[in-house]
């Protein structure tokens, strides 16, 4: 189907990717947000690119995310330069500590040509924050993470200077797909029409009313996340332990994340997430209780029945798209997300896996 005019609903990540993709592909964009840009759960991502940690079991999620992680350096340099601006962007590496010889031994059992594995003492040579009382950790030189809120600043002027048009502000409240178009209401009662609507609304997909019992498949799960002023030596590497996992920024802040909550629309930060999570990294890294406490921020990750996002046409119509769903790795999969969505759209090829991730309700 050519790229003439799409609406994309939703201003998170994924919303944004696919946009941008879209536009720079000729199309005529409409970008639809309910509050601003990036407010959703992308304010609560820690930025992880860590695919050998996300997809342990090797399953299509680990494929999709190395693919993803092959392409960041270009897209990360792509963004930058259409819209002048800089994001922190950092291949650290990661190191996933084992606390107990269970852990220990699994781990040990995966380290390979892209893998390392490291006794205590080297471990502890790589971060000497860490707890006494680990059993080693591997070590994933080729991990890293970006600064979400410096990549979504960017990701919203490459749009607009493409020529997206961003509505915020307006809450999409149904979708309606006919032969030869696609059109959208909002709560103020208007409505717009394209030849294609992509639903890229993270957890609020559930909330539209559309002819598809896809987007009701995709449910809320909270997760808090906290940013600490560190004031030890510094961290070199995005550290993961068994109940958190500690991104280190430049300027010295760190991210702790993040909770796992079925709580359903409940974007409270809450005193047990709170303190759930301090007490994980101080455990994991001693020195995290001389921290300095700066700020809990909460967001509804999008999670779908088979644990994969969903990406690709409504079985309905396509003119009807999906791209949500994707759960804890939004930004992982962001480029890979936005390429998919755009072949499909743009020049209507259809990327292999999507196979494994249409839509399902």
């Amino acid at each position: 189907m050519p790229a003439q005019d799409v609406i994309v609903i939703g201003g998170g990540i994924i919303g944004c990717v696919v946009a941008r993709e879209l536009a720079r592909r000729g199309a005529s964009v409409r970008l639809f947000e309910a509050r601003t840009i990036g407010a959703g759960a992308t304010q609560a991502s820690a930025g992880i690119l860590a695919p050998f940690i996300e997809g342990h079991d090797r399953g299509l999620l680990f494929d999709l995310g190395l693919r993803s992680l092959h392409m960041y350096d270009a897209f990360v340099r792509d963004v930058c330069d259409e819209s002048g601006l800089t994001v922190e962007y950092r291949r650290c590496g990661t190191l996933e500590v084992a606390t107990d010889a269970a852990t220990a031994a699994r781990l040990r059992a995966t380290a390979g040509e892209t893998l390392r594995w490291l006794d205590p003492v080297a471990a502890r040579g790589q971060e000497g924050a860490l707890a006494s009382a680990i059993e080693g950790a591997l070590l994933a030189p080729q991990h890293g993470y970006v600064a979400v809120p410096m990549l979504m600043d960017a990701l919203a002027w490459a749009a607009l200077r493409h020529g997206v048009q961003i509505e915020a502000a307006h809450r999409v409240t149904s979708i309606r797909v006919d032969s030869d178009h696609a059109s959208i209401g909002t709560d103020d009662g208007t409505s717009w029409t394209a030849g294609t609507v992509v639903i890229a609304a993270g957890s609020w997909a559930g909330q539209l009313d559309v002819d598809d019992g896809a987007a009701s498949a995709v449910r809320p799960v909270r997760g808090q996340l906290l940013r600490l002023q560190w004031r030890g030596a510094p961290l070199h590497h995005i550290v993961w332990g068994p109940d958190c996992y500690v991104v280190p920024w430049q300027d010295s802040t760190l991210l702790v994340g993040a909770t796992v909550e079925d709580v359903g629309f409940d974007e409270r930060t809450t005193a047990a997430g709170v303190r759930d999570l301090l007490d994980a990294v101080c455990e994991l890294l001693p020195e995290a209780w001389r921290a300095t406490f700066l700020e809990a921020r909460v967001g509804l990750r999008p999670a779908t029945p088979t644990g994969l996002p969903f990406i690709g046409a409504s079985e309905r119509s396509p003119r009807l798209v999906y791209a949500t769903g994707h759960y804890r790795n939004g930004v992982l999969l962001a480029p890979l997300t936005a390429q998919m969505i755009g072949n499909l759209i743009a020049d209507g090829r259809e990327d292999p896996a999507l196979a494994q991730l249409r839509p399902r309700a």
